[in-house]
């Protein structure tokens, strides 16, 4: 450091000053246009800021019913394409019969052999089990198979989840998993929001499944097809079918918006599908269109071998009906007028919010499972405000007090301290600005605790400067032996609370996060204005000085 010129260190300590200034007030994210703000860039944590605390649970029995419906469809679909049941027989010779079984019934003992080839193929690693000789099968998901569709489930709807709260624009969010109870799969996710101005907006948006299907309408013996008016309870919707829903159909509601004698809105319930021609899984990209009558829709386009898919099933259905499900509820039951392809419309009078949330859900991917909250807290931004007063309140005290000991206690020396000490706290702003670390209540508890340490390395140092001092040393010499001799051991103690800091980061979580980033940027902060700008200070004086005799310390 010495055999650099005074000059250029000089200038060196302004041009950090200067640049972690500009870091804290100047929005330099667009670096061709940089914008001034009125606040700072340092961003605040959901205890300083206010905002929403959520805790998630994930259905994740969803995910295995969801594979035992995919196992189905693809054995259904390669049956038929193999001649081995007709379009007609498909629906009733592949059916699901728990969460996690599929009951495989053939019409004629001739396809045996090809059959177990499509259910190995499809059902590979599920336990299958022969119900009747040459006619029926059950194929099983094993545990195993379960506790790691689970787990899938549940890292999928966290990433899910992340990607469409990231694009709906909440900053600083701190989305993670919660650890597992007992040895088994941990089902809960932790969403922290800081200064999300609609919240319930926010929590639909990451609650909704956004999981989209097309069905097939199982017509009732007596409407063979066209048209079909779904009638307002599952009971009379089963009486048109003699008292039960075949076994491949299911009810699905669709609110008609007229509210009913008890004041909830009347529902209609659709005959539709199990299993479904198309889903969003299917969906390369969704955006919010025109609807030329009703003000907005969300386009759709689907992949290449989804869209051959629905090429086929329109083609040999027009004049039926198919449906538009969203989240277990019919979005609409419109008539195939024509065939359609890989691209499409989904109207509903969507409000223009409305239609670009759900392109939102589907862009991000359907959840694996659906979702359900279990813990909810608000932080006012009130609370926010009082813990920043009491937390800026408590720095400012500190800093103070520790200032008005260094200035008695080390006279002219105690005020190189103090400089350097607001400059270790300005290069700390700076770097979590630039960083977009986010400050927390925790995080000023570690601002607190850098600021300790930065003056226990000028107490090291200047101790030390006295001590030369008494054994007769000139000022330039017990200068020079002072930061020499204790540099080692100021690089010593930062380094061994750097890593336990890091250790804090890599396994903590929330507030502790928050206390270890501050701490280990105000350490680094530390050693460069303990080390190298304390001595630029002295520098300047001894510079001025330059036969000084005598030193304020």
């Amino acid at each position: 450091m010495k055999s650099i010129p005074l000059l250029y260190r000089v200038l060196i300590v302004l041009g950090v000053l200067a640049i972690s200034t500009a870091l804290i007030f100047v929005d330099v994210s667009n670096i061709k246009s940089p914008k001034v703000k009125k606040q700072t860039n340092v961003n605040l944590g959901l205890d300083l800021r206010g905002g929403s605390y959520l805790v998630m649970q994930v259905q994740t029995q969803d995910a295995i019913t969801e594979e035992a419906n995919t196992v189905a469809a693809r054995i259904q679909k390669d049956l038929q394409d193999k001649k081995i049941v007709t379009a007609e027989q498909a629906s009733l010779a592949v059916v699901r019969e728990a969460d996690d079984s599929v009951l495989v019934t053939l019409p004629a003992p001739e396809g045996v052999d090809e059959a177990m080839k499509t259910i190995d193929l499809y059902a590979r690693g599920w336990e299958r089990e022969t119900v009747e000789a040459g006619k029926k099968f059950r194929v099983t998901m094993p545990a195993r198979m379960q506790n790691d569709t689970k787990e899938s489930a549940v890292t999928a709807t966290l990433e899910t989840i992340r990607t469409r709260v990231s694009q709906f624009g909440v900053a600083e969010e701190v989305i993670n998993r919660q650890g597992g109870v007992g040895g088994g799969v941990s089902d809960r996710i932790t969403l922290e929001l800081p200064g999300v101005e609609n919240p319930e907006r926010v929590k639909d948006i990451i609650k909704s499944q956004g999981k989209l299907e097309w069905k097939e309408m199982t017509y009732p013996p007596s409407v063979p097809g066209g048209r079909f008016d779904a009638p307002t309870s599952e009971q009379e919707l089963a009486a048109l079918f003699g008292g039960a829903l075949p076994p491949d159909t299911q009810a699905y509601p669709q609110p008609t918006g007229v509210p009913g004698a008890d004041g909830k809105p009347l529902m209609r319930y659709w005959p539709l599908k199990k299993i479904s021609v198309v889903s969003g899984t299917d969906l390369r990209r969704a955006w919010r269109g025109d609807d030329p009558f009703k003000g907005w829709a969300v386009h759709f386009e689907l992949s290449a071998e989804a869209g051959a898919r629905f090429r086929a099933f329109t083609t040999s259905h027009v004049g039926k009906i198919a449906a538009i499900i969203l989240d277990e509820q019919v979005l609409s039951a419109p008539t195939i007028d024509g065939v359609i392809g890989s691209e499409g419309v989904i109207t509903g009078s969507f409000t223009k919010e409305g239609a670009d949330d759900l392109a939102l859900k589907l862009r991000s991917g359907a959840l694996k499972a659906k979702t359900k909250f279990i813990e909810e807290r608000t932080v006012g931004p009130s609370l926010g405000l009082d813990s920043i007063r009491k937390g800026v309140t408590a720095s400012i005290v500190g800093f103070l007090a520790v200032m008005l000991f260094m200035v008695i206690y080390y006279k002219g020396s105690g005020i190189n301290a103090v400089l350097a000490l607001a400059m270790n706290v300005v290069i700390l702003l700076g770097m979590m600005s630039y960083f977009h670390a986010t400050l927390t209540l925790p995080g000023i508890a570690g601002l607190i605790l850098t600021v300790g340490m930065a003056v226990d390395s000028n107490v090291l140092i200047f101790e030390r400067i006295r001590e030369e001092l008494r054994l007769g040393k000139t000022v330039k010499a017990a200068i020079d032996a002072g930061f020499g001799r204790v540099f080692l051991t100021i690089i010593d103690t930062h380094v061994t609370t750097l890593g336990s800091a890091a250790c804090l980061y890599l396994y903590g979580t929330g507030p502790v996060k928050g206390f270890a980033v501050t701490l280990i940027m105000g350490l680094l902060a530390s050693m460069f204005t303990a080390v190298f700008v304390s001595r630029v200070i002295y520098d300047i004086v001894l510079s001025r000085r330059p036969g000084a005799q005598t030193l304020s310390i």
